[in-house]
């Protein structure tokens, strides 16, 4: 595959991806842009192991998480309280909340539920987690049972 057709076939799954991570579609942009950079660096040394999708999935998820170490080590200043918080308003609220609530949950279970809604394969989620495909199945059962709860106790 080139570059180009990853790009098309990928670009929207892991935008998504990082923004179960981070619930901001700056952040998650970013995100995803330094994903591919990555991919387009390291695509002639991609060897076939596994699948592409596989693969740009954990250089994500490795992305996203090293994002996530940084922002842990350096605390964030306050904002002036003058500035109201800007979302993006062109996602349904429920979708809003879906990515907020996923956000919230911890990071192994993030990026498990965030596969499972790009609807990659159990087993290439448990290759890309390192973890057993039954263990993925466990996993993905409570996350779901987690939203749905945190959906009942916001009246949806």
């Amino acid at each position: 595959m080139v570059f180009e057709e990853i790009y098309e076939l990928y670009w929207q799954k892991i935008f998504r991806l990082c923004m179960g991570y981070v619930n901001d579609t700056d952040s998650a942009q970013d995100l995803a842009q330094e994903t591919f950079i990555i991919v387009w660096q390291q695509l002639p040394k991609f060897r076939n192991e596994s699948s592409v999708g596989t693969w740009i999935f954990r250089i994500a998820s490795n992305n996203c998480l090293r994002q996530m170490e940084k922002e842990k080590r350096f605390a964030k200043a306050d904002l002036p309280i003058n500035l109201e918080e800007k979302k993006q308003e062109s996602l349904e609220p429920q979708i809003q909340l879906l990515y907020q609530f996923i956000s919230e949950l911890p990071e192994t279970d993030r990026i498990i539920i965030s596969l499972e809604l790009e609807e990659v394969k159990q087993a290439e989620i448990a290759h890309i987690i390192g973890l057993s495909e039954s263990n993925i199945r466990v996993k993905i059962h409570r996350i779901k049972e987690k939203l749905t709860q945190k959906f009942k106790e916001n009246g949806y």
